[in-house]
């Protein structure tokens, strides 16, 4: 007997919602191996297999076209590829953890300057006036 799994019983097993996995199919990133009689999507292994890498992927943060990209790496290259869109997402990752710092340290700051005791807030100033911000502090 076939190994085959509903959208539901996909679902279940990988906790991505149902919703999501018709996203996915939508996009070409996985697809059923087959339909029932009542047209309801069947799957095998290997989309139970699928949809689990693109969770745990979408988990570490990648973006859905690295992920369609490494999906699709076979044969001598894919390690090298594979290495360069992680060493991509690392630095991007490390971008976005800078940004982060900057944002906390602002925050940080405007906080300090508030002793929350009447008179006109410096907080709601500052929010309200980027001017008196300490520098860049894009949130990532």
């Amino acid at each position: 007997m076939k190994f085959l799994l509903s959208i539901g019983d996909l679902s279940r097993r990988t906790g991505v919602k149902v919703p999501t996995i018709r996203y996915y199919e939508q996009l070409g990133l996985i697809g059923p191996e087959g339909r029932t009689d009542g047209n309801q999507r069947r799957y095998s292994r290997d989309g139970l297999d699928r949809l689990a890498f693109i969770r745990h992927a979408r988990d570490l943060g990648l973006p859905l076209e690295a992920i369609r990209e490494m999906i699709g790496l076979h044969g001598a290259a894919a390690c090298d590829s594979a290495h360069r869109i992680a060493a991509d997402h690392l630095a991007e990752v490390r971008r976005r953890i800078a940004a982060l710092h900057r944002l906390e340290a602002e925050l940080t700051r405007i906080a300090q300057s508030c002793n929350g005791t009447g008179g006109a807030c410096r907080i709601l100033g500052a929010f309200a006036d980027h001017g008196q911000c300490g520098g860049d502090h894009k949130a990532a």
